[in-house]
C-alpha cells in the first residue's frame, strides 16, 4: 500500500468518493507544488499529510484565480469561489471536489475554519496589486494577504492553541519568504506591471522601473538586489530561531521550509542581476540533504514519543 493510501487511512478518510477528492488534491499538488509535496510526504506525521494537502491545494488555486488573466476575469473568477466556498461553509455542502475536501478538513481541524475566513477576506488584496510605493506598503501587503494564505497551511502544522507567538513566528517568516520571491521573480514579474520592491527602495539604489525592464546591469542594480536578499535572509534567520515553530507536529517541515528558503536565497544572490533574465532555485543536492536530515529528525522525534507513552 503506498504512502498517500496509508495516510488516508490514518487521517480516517475512508469513503471512496472522499478519498477521490482528496487523490484530485494530492495529483493538483504534487504537480504545481512537487518540493513542497515532497517535504509534507517524508516530514509529516500521515494522519496529517492529507490535510496538509487540501489546504495547500486551496491555496494554490487561490493563487491561481487571483494572477491569471485580465483583471475583470480575475475580479470575476475569485468572487463566484469565494461565494461558492463561504456557502459551502454554511451549509457544509458541495459539487466541487477541493472544497469537499477542504470541509473534510476543516471538520478534523476546527480551528481552519477561521483561517479560511480570514483569507477569503483580505486575498483580494492581491487583485489590486500592481506595486509599493513604500516600504509600509509592503509590510501592508504581507499582513493582509501574504500571511493569511501561509496561514491555510501553517494553522495545522502548530501547536492546537496558539497564543499569538506561533502566528507572529510566521508573519516573521513571511515578511523574509514574500520578499525573497518579489526579487527571484523579478523576470515574470515585470512583464505583468507587478514589480513587488517598493518605489523608494528603488530610488535609493538610483534604480528606475525603466532599468529593470530594459535589463540593464548596473552597480546599483547589483547592490539592489543583494540590499532585498539580505533583508530577505534576515528575517528567514530569526523565524528559524523562534523556538514556538517547532512546538507543533509540523515543526521539522516549518525548520526545512526555512532552510530550504535560506538555499534559494544563496542561488538568488549569485544569480545577482541576472535575474532579470530568470529565477534562481535551490541546489537539487542541498535540498535533498535538508529533506534527509529533516527526515531523521522526524523519526526520531517520533520514536521518542511513542516510548514515553
Amino acid at each position: 500500500m503506498s504512502v498517500w493510501r496509508r495516510s488516508l487511512d490514518a487521517a480516517g478518510i475512508r469513503e471512496p468518493g472522499l478519498r477521490q477528492d482528496y487523490d484530485e488534491q494530492r495529483d493538483l499538488v504534487a504537480r504545481a507544488r512537487r518540493t513542497s509535496y515532497l517535504a509534507a510526504r517524508l516530514l509529516l506525521p500521515r494522519r496529517m499529510l492529507p490535510h496538509a494537502v487540501a489546504a495547500t491545494a486551496v491555496m494554490h488555486h487561490g493563487d491561481d484565480l487571483l494572477d491569471t488573466g485580465p483583471k475583470p476575469q480575475r475580479v470575476a473568477a475569485w468572487a463566484s469561489w469565494e461565494q461558492e466556498v463561504r456557502k459551502a461553509l454554511d451549509t457544509g455542502t458541495s459539487d466541487d471536489p477541493l472544497i469537499r475536501a477542504l470541509l473534510h478538513t476543516t471538520a478534523a481541524y476546527p480551528r481552519l475554519r477561521e483561517t479560511v475566513e480570514e483569507y477569503l477576506s483580505t486575498a483580494t488584496t492581491d487583485l489590486e496589486f500592481t506595486g509599493f510605493a513604500t516600504e509600509a506598503d509592503y509590510q501592508a501587503y504581507v499582513d493582509a494577504y501574504s500571511l493569511p494564505a501561509f496561514m491555510l497551511v501553517a494553522s495545522l502544522l502548530g501547536p492546537e492553541a496558539d497564543d499569538g507567538r506561533f502566528r507572529a513566528a510566521c508573519r516573521t517568516l513571511m515578511e523574509g519568504s514574500q520578499r525573497l520571491d518579489f526579487v527571484n521573480d523579478l523576470a515574470e514579474d515585470l512583464p505583468e506591471g507587478r514589480l513587488g520592491i517598493p518605489a523608494e527602495t528603488l530610488a535609493r539604489f538610483s534604480v528606475t522601473v525603466e532599468d529593470l525592464a530594459s535589463g540593464r546591469a548596473s552597480a546599483g542594480l547589483r547592490e539592489l538586489v543583494e540590499d532585498q536578499i539580505e533583508a530577505a535572509r534576515v528575517c528567514l534567520r530569526a523565524a528559524r530561531e523562534l523556538p514556538v515553530l517547532g512546538e507543533g507536529p509540523g515543526g521539522v517541515l516549518l525548520d526545512s521550509v526555512i532552510r530550504i528558503e535560506l538555499l534559494t536565497a544563496d542561488a538568488a544572490s549569485a544569480r545577482g542581476a541576472r535575474l532579470l533574465r530568470g529565477s534562481a532555485s535551490p541546489p537539487v543536492a542541498g535540498t535533498l540533504r535538508v529533506l534527509l536530515s529533516a527526515r531523521r529528525r522526524a523519526r526520531e522525534g517520533r520514536g521518542s514519543r511513542t516510548a514515553v507513552t
